[in-house]
């Protein structure tokens, strides 16, 4: 598996990082700058000003993310910007905010973008889900192109994404249960392991999604 940088200024992707107060912002941004985007930390709605592409990175808990994404006033953008068309890569909770609701700590909506909850890993799953797990891409996508099944990536959670409708899965991964890994429909993807800690698979993926952002900007 190679991981080939963009080679001159044309291929980079102007991407802005959302500062909601829940991500691990600076290892996302140096693995976007790695893989040839042009990344930063956005900590409000008007800093994402020009990026051609949104990345929601998260840790922590569902609710405690949303509340954030509304008094910070991102969710305004992040609805505009996936009506819109403009790609959107959430990671670990920030795929998880994606969808309808979640169950963590009582019910709570979430952004809506795709169709399903996110729910516990039943007992007698041990939890969090820590550590390296493989990846099983069930479709073709740009974001695992070029990434072998089986490939290892580093996960950390409690709350798995089930999408009600089949078709947003891209990955799954087995913990007891198959649970979505990677998913995606149009524009609005996500990851719920931390490609920025998954070493070349990460950067792969992340890559990947980089130069997608930037054939889609043309």
């Amino acid at each position: 598996m190679s991981l080939a940088s963009p080679s001159n200024r044309e291929q980079l992707a102007r991407i802005a990082i959302l500062d909601y107060r829940m991500g691990n912002l600076r290892s996302v941004q140096k693995a976007l700058q790695l893989v040839g985007a042009d990344a930063w930390i956005a900590a409000s709605p008007d800093a994402a000003e020009g990026a051609e592409a949104l990345v929601l990175p998260g840790v922590g808990a569902f609710g405690d993310a949303m509340e954030h994404l509304h008094s910070l006033g991102f969710v305004p953008l992040i609805v505009r910007a996936a009506e819109q068309g403009m790609p959107l890569l959430g990671i670990c909770v920030g795929l998880q905010v994606l969808f309808e609701e979640s169950s963590e700590m009582g019910w709570h909506a979430g952004l809506g973008l795709l169709p399903g909850s996110v729910i516990r890993f039943p007992p007698p799953l041990v939890v969090p889900h820590v550590g390296w797990n493989q990846i099983h891409p069930v479709r073709e996508h740009p974001l695992v192109s070029g990434v072998p099944d089986g490939s290892h990536a580093y996960f950390t959670h409690s709350y798995y994404a089930q999408p009600s409708d089949p078709s947003v899965v891209v990955a799954t991964t087995d913990y007891g249960l198959d649970f979505a890994s990677i998913v995606a429909r149009d524009n609005v993807w996500g990851v719920q392991f931390h490609p920025e800690k998954s070493w070349r698979v990460g950067l792969r993926i992340l890559g990947n999604f980089v130069r997608s952002v930037a054939a889609e900007a043309g």
